[in-house]
């Protein structure tokens, strides 16, 4: 898989997903609570810092899809938010999880479950008032914990049952829970069945002796289970059992037990280890195939989890140790020869448009003296650093500059307008000063970036392109206009031109190819 694709599917890692759909789980009111008539509250002011729900009377899910630009896993997991019953930490253990998990191409639910009535506006001073004596809180607990499994149940069911309409595979489906949760992720893995059967569960520092039944699922059922030895409710030793009777049972598990993190840590920042447990997830997810298409197809077809593992290392490495991706052309430069006597040598510098150029029409960069210098996912920042080694150095006649569009997405933090322009003046003078012709290319139209959502591109570019326009005609340089031809009525990149609204796709060059032909012409007659 080429570099600058694998480039772009990184991009989506950690935005988070639109507007959350909100499921009821049953039609009309949840079977066995008909006469509740309380109302669910919200609590902000608490010692945990944190959104808290409690009263929860309609149980529901809340959708979290991830962003486009993920890859499609078809892997979906239910997120059981723990509280004691008494409350949802909806936050820490709910929504923040869900938007990790989406930006790894995870479709994630959070479950409201119902919880014991709580009659003050203080859930969590009735959770520890109840916490304190042991038969009081089975008590008080009991009542809601059948319903909490059967809403937990109905959860797996409604995924599994709508699985196409949210892109998941049906046997990918997972149960996660923490605390409280934990307690009703292990009630469903015992009692569900068929539709109601995770097909993989990790309780997060469970409280699985509250658990309604213990026999370990005979259908094939993955479990990655997790705990800090100074769990303050004493809990880690059930996690150690509920590992020991999955393997005992022939099943598949992993367990992670921490020195130190408390009950509680969710998605918390401590500087403990315990803050890396979901990266852990990560990996467990991805050794059992789950965070990769059972069966991928088109742009996924010829590659494997795998391959992309070691290009997010690559990545990482660069960012590093290479931030302008110096070593991407460093043997390519030494191998090209000075230029031959008749041949008008042009290099083409820019980021994953002008790098999908060439894989995309081949024929076009056959063309004698036609370097391509296009590099995924950079900005003008990267490209100004390495615009000695691969442009300058190479003697070109002219040079045809076309960057801006990721610094506009961010790609490697916020970026002003004046800030990219800058950027791109300093290497038309730097190319200038080697008597290097220069074409300054209009960034193309974007409606929206796919790996950055929202940011509302449009009008940027438009600006943007007014700058470079205005600089060019004022220093000799020679503008070509892309944007215009491709752009459609709300400033984005025509349909017909390119897939994701961001890169052309073959009509989308030949559009560009007779424009940028002409602005070369033009400029090798400029003095």
């Amino acid at each position: 898989m080429k570099a600058h694709f694998l480039f772009l599917l990184l991009l989506g890692a950690g935005v988070a997903s639109a507007q959350q759909r909100i499921i009821p789980l049953y039609n009309g009111k949840a079977p066995g609570s008909e006469n509740w008539n309380w109302q669910e509250g919200e609590n902000n002011s608490n010692i945990f810092n944190t959104t808290l729900a409690y009263n929860v009377v309609t149980p529901t899910l809340t959708v979290y899809l991830p962003p486009p630009s993920a890859i499609p896993t078809g892997t979906a997991v239910i997120i059981a938010p723990g509280g004691g019953f008494h409350l949802l930490s909806v936050n820490s253990e709910g929504a923040e999880v869900a938007k990790w998990l989406n930006a790894k191409g995870v479709t994630a639910f959070v479950l409201k479950y119902r919880l014991v009535h709580v009659v003050s506006n203080d859930p969590v001073g009735e959770m520890m008032n109840a916490l304190s004596n042991q038969k009081k809180f089975d008590s008080i607990v009991a009542p809601v914990d059948t319903m909490a499994m059967k809403d937990g149940l109905a959860a797996v069911a409604y995924v599994k049952q709508h699985a196409s309409e949210y892109g998941i595979n049906p046997n990918r489906v997972g149960f996660m829970g923490f605390s409280a949760g934990g307690t009703v992720t292990m009630s469903v893995a015992y009692n569900g069945s068929g539709d109601t059967h995770p097909d993989f569960i990790a309780p997060i520092y469970a409280y699985a002796g509250g658990a309604i039944g213990s026999t370990v699922p005979k259908e094939k059922t993955l479990a990655f289970v997790v705990a800090a030895s100074d769990d303050q409710l004493g809990l880690a030793p059930q996690s150690i059992d509920i590992y020991n009777k999955w393997i005992t049972a022939g099943q598949l598990a992993e367990l992670h037990i921490y020195e130190k993190g408390g009950h509680g840590f969710g998605m918390k920042k401590q500087d403990l280890p315990t803050d890396k447990w979901i990266e852990r997830f990560e990996d467990w997810l991805g050794v059992n195939g789950l965070l990769w298409p059972e069966n991928p197809t088109g742009k996924f077809a010829k590659t494997t989890y795998k391959d992309w593992k070691n290009f997010q290392a690559y990545l990482e490495d660069n960012l590093h140790n290479d931030w302008p991706n110096l070593k991407k052309y460093a043997e390519d430069n030494k191998n090209v020869p000075p230029p031959a006597v008749g041949v008008t040598r042009i290099v083409f510098m820019g980021n994953s448009i002008t790098e999908g150029w060439k894989d995309t029409d081949t024929a076009f960069f056959a063309k004698a003296g036609y370097i391509n210098r296009g590099i995924g996912g950079q900005t003008t920042p990267q490209m100004l650093l390495r615009f000695r080694q691969d442009v300058i150095n190479l003697k070109p006649a002219v040079v045809v500059i076309l960057a801006g569009t990721n610094d506009i997405a961010g790609n490697t933090g916020p970026a002003t307008l004046e800030t990219i322009f800058g950027n791109l003046v300093s290497m038309a003078q730097l190319a200038k000063a080697a008597n290097i012709k220069v074409v300054f290319s209009s960034v193309l139209p974007a409606y929206d970036y796919p790996w950055k959502p929202g940011i509302q591109p449009a009008e940027k570019i438009v600006a943007l392109n007014k700058m470079l326009k205005e600089y060019a005609g004022k220093n000799n340089i020679v503008y070509v206009d892309y944007f215009t031809p491709m752009a459609d009525e709300r400033n984005g990149l025509k349909a017909s031109l390119g897939a994701d609204g961001v890169h052309p796709n073959l009509a989308g060059y030949k559009i560009m190819e007779p424009l940028v032909e002409q602005a070369i012409d033009e400029a090798m007659k400029k003095k």
